[in-house]
């Protein structure tokens, strides 16, 4: 796909990912509807682009508001990209996390990717060429500790992604799944950050996951799994689960440590 011919939904787009996603739309002169709650982030692009980037204000959770943006979409003529980029995270032990967090966190990153998705889907059949995108993780191929129902809800949109593109396989709608590593956002709080340090994970800025995603889209892709060892990892996670197993289980300790309301003391590595 030309990026110069993409007419895009984006969500999440004043998140970290998101907002660079939006960046390098907007440079390479996309027509960009940027969907999120809050418009803060956004207004140097809204701004420095007037005629090519539009805001939304969306509880993507809502019908309501998911009807908004399929009548912004209308309104420019359709589109031909769909970013899910939207999604929340808590770094936390399945039993430190209240029903509410969990369901909140199964709204946003599955609930609403897939209602929308749903959604749009007659406008990007109509497109001579078009795509899907899902923000995944690394974590939802390689579950991790502390990371249960994160995992849970990028496994499902991962199993989505996959579904999606075989419905799909015999019309002009691609379906491309993202699966970034720890990435330097406001996502991560200062225990995950913590842990990260502590286990020496690789850290990518949001600028390098939004290039190479907007690479991946340009070369119409299927998959983009970012970072070294996690590649590795995911394969091996495949193959020999138990290794993978025994591998984590000796950072239990350390996770178990951190997950909980931290002192400084404790985000040491």
């Amino acid at each position: 796909m030309r990026l110069s011919d993409a007419r895009v939904v984006l969500t999440g787009a004043s998140g970290g990912i998101g907002l660079a996603i939006a960046q390098g739309l907007c440079a390479e002169g996309a027509r960009v509807i940027a969907v999120s709650r809050h418009r803060d982030m956004l207004e140097s692009l809204l701004l420095s682009y007037p005629e090519s980037i539009s805001w939304i204000a969306a509880d993507l959770t809502t019908a309501s508001d998911r009807s908004r943006v399929l009548l912004a979409a209308q309104a420019i003529g359709g589109i031909n990209l769909l970013i899910n980029a939207a999604g929340i995270n808590r770094f936390a032990m399945i039993e430190q996390l209240d029903d509410s967090e969990i369901n909140a966190m199964l709204a946003v990153n599955v609930g609403a990717p897939l209602c929308l998705t749903k959604s749009l889907l007659p406008l990007l059949r109509k497109a001579k060429s078009a795509m899907v995108v899902n923000v995944g993780s690394t974590y939802g191929s390689l579950a991790y500790p502390g990371y249960a129902t994160y995992s849970a809800s990028k496994f499902a949109l991962r199993g989505f992604s996959e579904a999606l593109r075989r419905e799909l396989a015999d019309t002009s709608v691609n379906v491309l799944y993202v699966a970034p590593r720890a990435t330097r956002t406001s996502m991560n709080s200062v225990a995950a950050q913590a842990l990260n340090d502590a286990l020496k994970s690789g850290v990518d800025e949001p600028q390098q996951v939004a290039a190479a995603v907007l690479r991946a889209i340009a070369n119409d892709h299927r998959d983009l799994y970012l970072g070294w060892p996690e590649r590795f990892f995911v394969r091996l996670n495949t193959l020999l689960p138990n290794l993978v197993d025994r591998g984590l289980r000796k950072h239990l300790p350390l996770i178990r440590r951190l997950s909980q309301k931290p002192t400084k003391e404790d985000l040491k590595p």
